[in-house]
């Protein structure tokens, strides 16, 4: 059996460990081992049966572990993805198994689907992309590598997503439009206008601030 190891320990990490343990190859397929973590005080405070069992910076993969990501902000999330895949590690996906997955649905390698989320039809998810929960996805919609989609937002049909997008929390996207690479999109935005590369937006109607 396999070892399941998370990395990151932060909040997110925390939550993606609840929906680790609540998922049917947990115990079968592999069990969890633990965080790693460059701060290895990272879960003081908190009660978990596993943690922290070294950085991410001197933490050499081996040949029965397996990995999900679970840090949130893109440019990071890709540096520490990238810097583990060259030693060799394995990125497993992890879709909770209330996910609903409709019709000719892609899932890249490493993705993390939290609970509740909805993928409706003809959808391409690239890799490591982490959607959380409550969160929806329309028709046609395309979402790029290492993206971020944060709880309760609503990515409606033929939206595009770039490379590294991040959405905060309840985000709302109009039919069509696209947020562009290492894009930004604060909380409860409403976009109504496609944003450009690397753009930082909020507001209702998102606006560039």
């Amino acid at each position: 059996m396999k070892k399941l190891i998370i990395v990151g320990a932060g909040g997110f990490g925390r939550e993606v460990y609840a929906w680790a343990k609540s998922h049917p190859d947990s115990g079968k397929a592999w069990t969890l081992a633990g965080f790693i973590d460059d701060d290895a005080a990272a879960l003081d405070g908190y009660n978990y049966p596993v943690g922290v069992i070294g950085s991410i910076a001197a933490h050499q993969p081996a040949e029965d572990e397996v990995f999900v990501c679970a840090i949130g902000a893109p440019m990071i999330k890709k540096k520490v993805c990238q810097t583990l895949l060259s030693r060799s590690a394995t990125f497993i996906p992890l879709v909770h198994p209330s996910v609903i997955i409709g019709e000719n649905i892609e899932l890249g390698n490493g993705v993390v689907l939290c609970p509740r989320v909805t993928l409706t039809a003809d959808i391409s998810i690239g890799d490591f992309v982490a959607i959380s929960c409550h969160s929806s996805v329309g028709h046609d919609a395309v979402i790029g590598d290492w993206a971020t989609i944060s709880g309760h937002c609503d990515l409606t049909g033929n939206t595009r997503y770039g490379t590294g997008a991040f959405l905060a929390t309840g985000v709302r996207i109009v039919p069509s439009k696209s947020v562009g690479d290492f894009a930004y999109v604060g909380a409860g935005a409403v976009v109504i206008r496609s944003v450009k590369d690397g753009q930082k937006v909020f507001g209702n109607p998102a606006r560039v601030f």
